[in-house]
């Protein structure tokens, strides 16, 4: 059966409309307000979405610890706020926040990665010919397959009505080693992803997205889509902590947009940001 949009599959379409209405509602919130108490089944729900994530060689190369028990929970958020202030001392310049605001979590997830597991991935054979394709991209499909964990964690998050943010931190040697220590993995896991959960302390507003007709290339690479070195170097030096943290889905609806991204605006708003074509 065809519409004139074209074929309606098989199935029903308001699916895919909810699932996508979700993660359009995904957010990675900086505020959480203290709300009722969350029972472990809720927990499992969002465990069991993040057991169905896609992992390479179906390898499964993770573990989830949960953290609920307030005691243990501040004593996680305690490590990260030790993080945060490394990163303000080490990494000035980036638009960190004090983690601080993990206090009124109700369970903090962390996702641990067991590079272990990259053994099962292609390995270059002692009698191939030529250079080594394969250990790089195997780290790719290790932290695509973490990486898929995380977000069905996040949608599942969002579907039950709660919020998430996801915190990075956590892979930092020196925070993994701390979070080793207190919950008692091996210290060759890595806690790549860490996700704090709970309720918003303010509406969640939508994020910056870039158009979707600037990211879309139809049966090939279309050059003038591409982002020039010029406009990264833009976002790094202006644009970086706007998008990051204003509630907009685009740079239009800004009040100061002309303000604050000068001769910018089309490439951030529009479908093509290197009108010219040429890569640099």
């Amino acid at each position: 059966m065809t519409t004139e949009e074209g074929p309606i599959l098989a199935g029903d379409s308001s699916q895919a409309a909810t699932l996508v209405d979700i993660m359009r509602r995904r957010r990675s919130v900086r505020q959480f307000q203290s709300g009722p108490p969350v029972t472990r089944d809720t927990w499992r729900t969002i465990a069991q979405a993040a057991r169905w994530a896609p992992t390479g060689a179906n390898t499964q190369c993770w573990d989830l610890v949960i953290v609920d028990d307030p005691a243990v929970r501040k004593a996680v958020i305690e490590i990260f706020v030790e993080q945060s202030n490394r990163l303000f001392a080490n990494a000035k310049g980036f638009p960190a926040v004090d983690k601080s605001y993990l206090a009124n979590t109700l369970a903090i997830f962390i996702v641990l990665g067991d590079p272990r597991w990259k053994v099962a991935f292609p390995q270059q054979g002692d009698d191939a010919k030529g250079p080594d394709e394969y250990t790089d991209n195997n780290e790719s499909i290790y932290f695509c397959s973490i990486g898929a964990v995380v977000q069905n964690i996040q949608l599942a998050v969002t579907a039950m009505g709660l919020t998430s943010a996801w915190l990075s931190g956590g892979g930092e040697a020196s925070t993994n080693q701390q979070l080793a220590d207190l919950l008692g993995y091996p210290s060759t896991f890595s806690a790549c992803g860490t996700i704090p959960v709970g309720y918003p302390k303010k509406d969640v507003k939508l994020r910056y997205r870039r158009p979707l007709e600037q990211l879309v290339h139809w049966n090939g690479y279309a050059s003038t889509q591409y982002r020039p070195q010029a406009m990264l170097e833009f976002y790094l030096g202006r644009l970086r902590p706007f998008l990051m943290y204003r509630g907009s889905e685009r740079v239009e609806e800004w009040s100061d947009a002309q303000e604050k991204c000068g001769e910018w605006l089309d490439a951030f708003n529009g479908s093509g940001p290197n009108p010219s074509g040429e890569l640099d």
